[in-house]
């Protein structure tokens, strides 16, 4: 049977690219590296590695056996922690999955918080494009917890946090802003607009093709990024309008934004595969109390928008609609 010390072997050479710089990583000699690499192999019955002139490339077997490693090295590690906070050592590891825009949005106040109660736990983020990815890495056990949408008929635990609401982020002088409607706008309106649109792989291209395909057209593209804070940017420039979450807009935001109409939201959840720990259940108590779902320079703006609107203008005749 494979050790955790030969999968672990395993992990390095390949994401090193060479054993060489495998076992400098790992403060072991290249002889003895080769050498627990080689009754690995003899362990599964054939190559798990193609040695090339440059590098290192992975066989079939290589490629099956790979997410497992990784997924028992990562439990392993997880069952040390565990251990050591069951004893009452407060130091170790928390391991935490979410989408990058969860990170950039949500988590920095929240981990803030955490951190002060946990000061001896360090944190270790991991950072997904798209919520099927998170999924498929936390069921093959990446993370302790994961921060993003539930997926489907998932068996782990829950902690249901929110819905985060999506807004339109256009500049300031964009006309939808300054209209009657503001601070809400049909995405059907700017059909005919270029966006700041998202890359394919991004799980918020989707999002956004999504809502624009519920208003009936195909949103034509200016540029495109991976990230809600350059989208953002890229919309206050004048590029064109985006969505994105409403917690991802910072404070003093230079542009504008608007509701969609219909309103558009996404609900986050904390979820385990286990029933989490202590320090784990104090991480998803923080998230559950302190997740700036909408952040209070948001709702103002919106709330200060919305009774302009309301508001009649004083000597002018009252709109007969």
């Amino acid at each position: 049977m494979a050790t955790l010390r030969q999968l672990e072997y395993l992990v390095a050479i390949v994401d090193e690219g060479s054993f060489t710089r495998a076992a400098e990583s790992l403060n072991v000699t290249q002889p003895g590296l080769s050498h627990q690499f080689q009754a690995l192999e003899r362990e599964v019955g054939g190559p798990l590695l193609e040695r090339l002139p440059r590098g290192v490339r992975l066989t079939p077997a290589g490629r099956s056996m790979l997410p497992h490693a990784r997924a028992a090295l990562a439990e392993a590690g997880r069952a040390t922690v565990a251990a050591r906070r069951a004893a009452g050592v407060s130091t170790g590891e928390l391991h935490l999955a979410t989408l990058y825009s969860v990170s950039s949005g949500v988590l920095p106040p929240v981990l803030g918080l955490w951190r002060r109660k946990h000061p001896g736990v360090r944190i270790r983020l991991f950072e997904h494009r798209r919520s099927d990815e998170m999924a498929q890495a936390m069921a093959a056990g990446q993370a302790d917890v994961a921060v993003g949408p539930l997926p489907e008929d998932w068996e782990g635990t829950a902690r249901h946090i929110g819905a985060e609401e999506f807004l339109v982020v256009t500049r300031s002088d964009d006309p939808v802003a300054l209209s009657d409607r503001a601070p809400s706008v049909r995405l059907s309106d700017l059909a005919e607009r270029e966006w700041v649109h998202f890359t394919p792989d991004s799980g918020l291209s989707d999002i956004l093709e999504r809502a624009c395909d519920a208003a009936g057209f195909r949103p034509r593209v200016a540029v495109r990024t991976e990230q809600a804070p350059s989208a953002i940017g890229y919309a206050a420039a004048g590029l064109g309008p985006t969505l994105v979450p409403a917690n991802t807009i910072p404070p003093h935001f230079p542009g504008a934004f608007l509701r969609p109409d219909p309103p558009l939201r996404r609900r986050l959840t904390g979820y385990t595969r286990t029933s989490p720990d202590p320090v784990t259940a104090s991480f998803l108590e923080t998230l559950g109390e302190h997740a700036p779902l909408m952040p209070a320079h948001v709702a103002r703006r919106l709330r200060t928008a919305e009774r302009f609107v309301r508001r009649e203008p004083r000597g002018l005749p009252t709109r007969q609609d």
